[in-house]
């Protein structure tokens, strides 16, 4: 089959790299023209437009940065898409988006597999990433051996919008983690303690995740650098708050992490790294969280 990748950005450039190094016949689009040349010397073909890749492949993978740019996007690719075709869409969106969406692709008879991945860019590169899967069943198995190359683990939850659902989830998750390793880390610090061997000591304690492991190890080297901004942080945890009252569900500390995330775009701006959140504490206290031997970027 013949894919379309269109957005390689930190993320969806990693995802349209592993199909290619697993043999798939790829055409990318990026409005970013490096981006797409980048994946040209892996092999794939760049497409010169959203529509003339759509007339060229047989089912396109999306990842973008919000629901009105897949919203743009998924216009111009039903000028071309076949009928029959596949729309994977990779981003992070909320299930009433998705819902609403593959409405309008249903129009062109093009089905929506929903497919956000969690885990970290640096997951991605490696093709370790997990996929979050949302859709029919006939769409997963028809499309398994191109998404088991982009993550090694794959979770079907159920009928489209439900892996929204998940996705928001973990990211509320993650939010929420990287505010608490950043306090226990200031406590480390306050406490006159080597900042190094307290990220190891919780490491390997009850009182470890994921978050600390990767985001606190880019605190303690002071990059922040996860490719993931403050911006997409503060969407993906409206899409949590609005589950919370939907579900009424009370969501404190998603709450209480949404405005530390609002304080850190106005310190900081959007596009700052969503770890900068632990900087505002280090700014507010004049204490950095600084430590020999750690990254400036997970690889």
């Amino acid at each position: 089959m013949h894919y379309g990748y269109i957005g390689l950005g930190n993320l969806g450039g990693h995802l349209a790299a592993s199909l290619l190094q697993a043999g798939h016949r790829v055409t990318v689009f990026d409005r970013n023209p490096a981006l797409a040349e980048r994946h040209a010397a892996l092999g794939a073909t760049v497409a010169p437009s959203v529509s003339a890749m759509a007339e060229q492949v047989d089912h396109v993978f999306t990842c973008l940065p919000n629901p009105g740019v897949s919203e743009a996007v998924l216009a111009e690719l039903m000028t071309g898409l076949k009928p029959g075709s596949t729309w994977i869409e990779n981003s992070t969106l909320g299930r009433d988006d998705v819902l609403r969406l593959a409405g309008l692709a249903r129009i062109g008879e093009v089905r929506l597999l929903e497919a956000p991945v969690t885990g970290g860019v640096h997951l991605a590169a490696r093709g370790e990433i997990t996929v979050l899967l949302g859709g029919d069943q006939d769409l997963v198995d028809l499309h398994r051996p191109a998404l088991s190359v982009i993550g090694n683990r794959m979770f079907h939850m159920g009928p489209l919008g439900s892996a929204a659902i998940i996705k928001v989830i973990t990211n509320m998750l993650a939010f929420i983690h990287l505010k608490a390793t950043s306090e226990a880390l200031m406590l480390a610090k306050r406490g006159g303690l080597d900042l190094g061997q307290a990220w190891h000591a919780i490491q390997a304690s009850s009182g470890n995740s994921f978050v600390h492991e990767t985001e606190g190890a880019l605190i303690l080297n002071g990059s922040y650098d996860i490719a993931f901004n403050i911006d997409l942080a503060l969407k993906d945890l409206g899409f949590a708050l609005g589950f919370g009252k939907e579900f009424g569900v009370p969501l404190d500390l998603a709450s209480v992490t949404n405005q530390t995330y609002i304080a850190a775009k106005a310190a900081f701006g959007g596009e700052a790294q969503s770890p900068m959140i632990a900087k505002l504490l280090e700014d507010l206290l004049r204490t950095d969280l600084r430590a020999e031997g750690f990254p400036t970027r997970l690889e």
